[in-house]
């Protein structure tokens, strides 16, 4: 039998969008998992629940980072494209998320998050200077 998919949740403090994201999960019968700051330093994959990962005697002390993240678990991609459609039918929006992977398994929190701002930033620099061409192209062809 097939590990059953989890999700791990960093950071949703608004109420009723935590509600409204748990709920879609519960729905699709997918386990939740809230991921408390000085779990911050233990390795993604056991923190997932899905790998016999050990976690490690570390507790993370630092600031850690405010954004909301979502690291998704063991998701067959029927479950991924149903909770995206959720997403979008609901309006939710996730700038920080990402499916566990054999290699950020071994990561802690704060490594997958720096990974991911990091990637979130250049996807929107990307996005910003496509616009720019596309205006530039626009403008060009106006005259």
């Amino acid at each position: 039998m097939a590990a059953r998919g989890s999700v791990l949740l960093y950071n949703f403090t608004d109420k009723a969008r935590t509600d409204k994201v748990k709920f879609i999960f519960v729905l699709m019968g997918i386990k939740i998992r809230s991921v408390a700051k000085e779990d911050y330093l233990q390795p993604i994959g056991a923190l997932s629940g899905v790998t016999r990962m050990e976690r490690t005697e570390a507790v993370y002390e630092g600031e850690g980072f405010e954004e909301e993240m979502l690291v998704i678990c063991n998701l067959t991609d029927a479950q991924m494209n149903q909770m995206l459609a959720y997403f979008r039918k609901e309006g939710i929006q996730i700038a920080l998320k990402a499916a566990l992977t054999p290699t950020n398994m071994n990561w802690s929190s704060v490594e997958l998050h720096d990974e991911l701002v990091r990637e979130h930033e250049a996807v929107q620099k990307q996005i910003r200077e496509q616009r720019e061409q596309k205006g530039q192209k626009e403008q060009k062809s106006e005259q």
